[in-house]
């Protein structure tokens, strides 16, 4: 089931591996300094040093070597916050401003790529989500209506029409959102650290912040590579966020997403298996995820393999049996890759970008980051350097905290384990209907 080359990192470590960053020492002062090289970091620090502002990047290990390198590069245009509800409870007028951002994220993303001329494998593909009983069909119209009505371009497949988009038995309907977008997460961290760099950013690994200071002057951050003074700090840490600022980390719960990728599969598999190429998710709780590769030769899959935490090679074992419940057909494929990363997630499944102690935000992308992250960094710079034309709608003072919650995240195993009960509940109830 395992490849002979088997290997527990990312397989898109493979074209573009996480990068060590500047030799020697931090320098003394900057104007700002951005803790987290993620696609917030970077995209904040390309905002700033292209417009001029001196720029330190600090990361505690390589240049991309977190979760933004470690997902499945699945880019939205905030249609999770529709079908998940998560902003049914907002007055009208901030639900339509977060829809309106949220879009704006993807096509932000996509001027990025094009005016920076980004090595990424990009391509608006489209994303299929999948019913994975009978009933959950009336779900899918439902979102259809709803996303509909936000903006999107949208069409209900029924199980007839299925095989043209995904050849498999397990999924009785589809949704196709059009709006969606595909991209290779390692070449997209690999081009924008190339933009900051190239435009004047100083990029830092192995610079781990272990305390920051208030000063009359801004602030002084001790890290494992020295001090260093700044007028402005800037938080990216997303799923990574530890105890430097307590309260941000009680706010962003770390959620280990693991995933696998194929070996090159024989050729013309990828035809029948996925014909148009699209990003793919179902309508399970405890979801899967999957998409070709960029270059179209293996299958990405996504899934939480056991409500606790697994080795990798268990994790592979698990993962390879959920996928070959997609396709049956992929029995003797092997696992080439397989990795996990940390998904930052908020109590209410919503980034929230802010101020705390004088010190500016943008966590919690909640299994969407690629759009959503780097737009937000990008709007930290604008608000730094007072150029946002209106304040960004994911900007507010209210930031809930996570019940019961200190930084380690004792509950999700119950979590997992009372959807997967849901989940299976769900099949089973199908099998009577």
């Amino acid at each position: 089931m395992l490849s002979d080359d088997f290997q527990d990192t990312p397989y898109w470590w493979e074209a573009a591996a996480p990068a060590e960053g500047m030799a020697g020492p931090l320098p003394g002062t900057t104007d700002v300094a951005v803790i987290g090289s993620g696609y917030t970091g970077l995209c904040c620090a390309v905002g700033l040093a292209e417009r001029g502002t001196d720029c330190v990047v600090l990361d505690a290990g390589a240049l991309g070597e977190g979760a933004s390198s470690r997902s499945g590069g699945m880019v939205t245009g905030g249609q999770k916050f529709v079908v998940s509800g998560a902003i049914r409870g907002l007055d009208a007028v901030r639900q339509q401003r977060i829809l309106e951002d949220a879009h704006e994220s993807l096509t932000a993303l996509e001027a990025r790529v094009a005016t920076y001329q980004l090595d990424a494998d990009y391509a608006r593909t489209g994303r299929v989500i999948l019913a994975n009983v009978p009933r959950h069909y009336a779900r899918l119209t439902y979102w259809a209506g709803l996303l509909e009505r936000a903006g999107s371009t949208v069409s209900l497949l029924d199980r007839t029409r299925l095989p043209t988009e995904v050849n498999g038995r397990r999924y009785h309907g589809g949704l196709l959102i059009e709006d969606y977008g595909g991209l290779h997460p390692g070449k997209y961290h690999r081009a924008l650290r190339t933009a900051a760099a190239v435009r004047g950013a100083k990029l830092f690994s192995r610079a781990a912040v272990r305390r920051v200071q208030r000063t009359p002057q801004g602030f002084v951050l001790n890290t494992e590579k020295g001090e260093i003074a700044a007028r402005e700090v800037v938080i990216g840490t997303n799923g990574y966020t530890g105890g430097l600022v307590p309260f941000l980390q009680r706010r962003i719960v770390p959620v280990a997403a693991y995933v696998i990728a194929t070996e090159q599969l024989p050729t013309g598999m990828m035809d029948s298996l996925v014909p148009h190429r699209r990003m793919l998710s179902d309508t399970q709780r405890s979801l899967y995820w999957f998409r070709p590769s960029p270059d179209g030769t293996r299958i990405i899959f996504g899934a939480r393999p056991r409500a606790r935490e697994a080795e990798a090679r268990v994790a592979a074992g698990d993962l390879h049996r959920m996928l070959c419940d997609v396709w049956p057909q992929l029995h003797d494929v092997r696992v080439a890759f397989c990795w996990r990363g940390n998904v930052g997630m908020s109590a209410d499944h919503i980034p929230h970008m802010g101020v705390h102690d004088g010190m500016h935000y943008a966590l919690g992308c909640n299994g969407s980051g690629v759009a959503m992250m780097s737009y937000l960094g990008t709007q930290l710079a604008n608000k730094i350097l007072g150029q946002q034309n209106r304040p960004c709608a994911f900007d507010s003072a209210v930031f809930p905290a996570v019940p019961a919650f200190r930084g380690k995240p004792w509950f999700v195993p119950l979590v997992v384990g009372w959807y997967r009960l849901c989940d299976r509940f769900d099949r089973m109830a199908a099998a009577f209907e």
